[in-house]
């Protein structure tokens, strides 16, 4: 199974779930493929520690997506878990594509198809906007799983990766579905109550149960290079993430 997460709104927590998924389906004993295709770099640099700045351009996604080259897959301190990490010439992807006239929306799928399979699971971790690597992962996936935090710019961002996903399934990938919208950042305001209670009236059967709460923790272990069940295994954002892989996964 090959899950995107996206969101067309930066900040909502799409690298920590794509983190804490990965992570945390590695440590059940699954094994575990996520592929960075933002350029920032956010989930490399956390999952790869040290070892990311020594990594040349040719040794991340940048080959697959600019060259049509195989998947270079590192190892990680994480057992069971590898990673194609991003580099931050990827942000050069539009302007490369844009004139390129071959299947330029499935240059990860076509590259990801003859590895998937020794995977239990690959997850994507997308860049926040509408570009082409996002069209490119979202052509790679079975499904996607939208990331969806409190405010009003947050929710709106719903309306713009929904006719995103929509694009993509009629154009490249007629069996992409969507897994659902995952809130993030949860706490006890009235942006937050208000915010769930639009998305629980405009999708309620989208929504996913678990809810993940604003957990410094989560920050903390980015910041100490570890996912959260490494970092702190007991505060309440490595409990919502466990909630979440015993429902969408377990």
């Amino acid at each position: 199974m090959v899950t995107a997460i996206a969101s067309q709104k930066g900040g909502t927590g799409k690298t920590t779930t794509s983190i804490s998924l990965s992570a945390g389906l590695a440590r059940q004993g699954k094994k575990v493929l996520l592929v960075d295709t933002d350029s920032q770099a956010n989930s490399s640099k956390v999952v790869l520690g040290d070892d990311f700045a020594k990594l040349r351009k040719e040794e991340t996604l940048y080959p697959t997506v600019i060259n049509r080259q195989p998947l270079v897959i590192h190892p990680t301190s994480i057992p069971n878990l590898e990673i194609v990490p991003a580099h931050i010439l990827l942000s050069d992807t539009d302007a490369v594509l844009t004139t390129a006239k071959d299947h330029r929306e499935a240059r990860l799928k076509t590259a990801l198809d003859k590895i998937k399979g020794t995977y239990d699971y690959v997850f994507i971790d997308c860049p926040p906007a509408l570009g082409w690597l996002t069209l490119n992962a979202l052509t790679a996936a079975d499904d996607v799983l939208v990331i969806v935090s409190p405010g009003y710019f947050e929710l709106d961002s719903v309306v713009q990766i929904s006719k995103t996903i929509a694009e993509a399934q009629e154009l490249y990938n007629p069996s992409l579905r969507l897994l659902g919208l995952l809130f993030t950042q949860s706490e006890p305001t009235n942006n937050t109550k208000t915010s769930l209670q639009v998305l629980r009236q405009t999708y309620p059967e989208l929504l996913i149960k678990t809810v993940i709460p604003r957990n410094t923790d989560l920050k903390d272990a980015h910041l100490a290079k570890q996912d959260i069940f490494a970092y702190s295994p007991q505060s309440t954002g490595a409990k919502g993430y466990e909630r979440l892989l015993e429902e969408l996964f377990v």
